[in-house]
């Protein structure tokens, strides 16, 4: 019996021990877990964090680029550029480095460069010279300008630092003096046309002129001793006048018959108080009845 108890006693302390052991196991198996848990939360708040700072622009920086040489109207310029860029993106580059539309740009690189290919499919490298040829707008403005136009305006805005009536244009009609037949004039007053034609009066080449407003047609009549030319007043782009220096009860008066000013039509010797109502009436501003 003493045997038995014994070995019972055995047995007893043997499955005491055992079970430290087991709780000891499955304590750090908890441990284990705890911490495979708190490495993966770890984890996933720096992959949350890391995604937080990034804003988005290192696609950008990490592309493949070449450096190239553009080319135009005898300027160089230093082009950085991906290297999958198509060639209407490099157009549109080189719009902001020179200013030149795209749709004016012929870009050369071993031939027309294609719109729709990339830089990298038609082998272009590091080093590599654009060339560019092409006119900005203001440029073809320039060319297609002729020459004569240019002088004009020129010569119109020399002219106007002086008054007309002092410029050997119109030096040579006024040296002439007042004509004998000119209607008589009232300064520093306005009145209607007169239903009789405005004659007496000198064109820029000294013969006598007269003005009939013919305001049922809309036309002005302009006539000489040859000739008498009929205006319509829609075409006349604009009408100046001047008073006549010493002589300040008459003006000098153009009529624009054209679109610049080599097309205007000189009168001397225009009563004053008619020149507000001719003014009026040729532009449209008021209607005589």
């Amino acid at each position: 019996m003493a045997t038995q108890d014994g070995d019972e006693g055995a047995v007893m302390d043997t499955e005491t021990e055992a079970k430290p052991t087991e709780a000891e196991a499955l304590g750090e198996n908890v441990e284990k877990a705890d911490a495979e848990s708190t490495s993966l939360t770890d984890a996933g708040n720096a992959t949350t964090q890391d995604s937080s700072i990034s804003n988005g622009d290192d696609a950008d920086d990490k592309q493949e680029t070449v450096d190239l040489k553009i080319i135009w109207n005898k300027n160089k310029y230093d082009l950085k550029i991906p290297v999958d860029s198509t060639g209407a993106k490099l157009k549109e580059r080189i719009h902001a480095l020179t200013g030149l539309p795209p749709a004016m740009q012929k870009v050369m690189y071993k031939g027309l460069l294609p719109e729709d290919k990339t830089l990298r499919d038609i082998k272009v490298t590091n080093g590599a010279k654009i060339m560019v040829v092409g006119s900005t707008i203001n440029d073809v403005l320039a060319v297609n300008t002729p020459k004569e136009v240019i002088q004009q305006e020129v010569k119109a805005e020399e002219n106007k630092k002086e008054p007309l009536c002092r410029q050997k244009q119109h030096r040579k009609v006024l040296d002439k003096g007042k004509p004998e037949d000119i209607m008589p004039s009232i300064k520093g007053t306005k009145e209607r046309l007169p239903t009789v034609p405005l004659s007496g009066m000198f064109n820029k080449s000294g013969g006598k002129v007269r003005l009939t407003f013919k305001l049922e047609q809309d036309q002005l009549w302009i006539g000489t001793k040859e000739r008498t030319e009929k205006v319509p007043m829609g075409s006349i782009k604009n009408v100046v006048s001047e008073p006549i220096e010493g002589h300040e009860d008459y003006h000098m008066m153009a009529f624009q018959l054209g679109p610049t000013e080599a097309s205007q039509y000189w009168v001397y010797w225009v009563p004053a108080q008619f020149v507000d109502a001719i003014k009026d009436t040729v532009l449209g501003k008021w209607q005589y009845f």
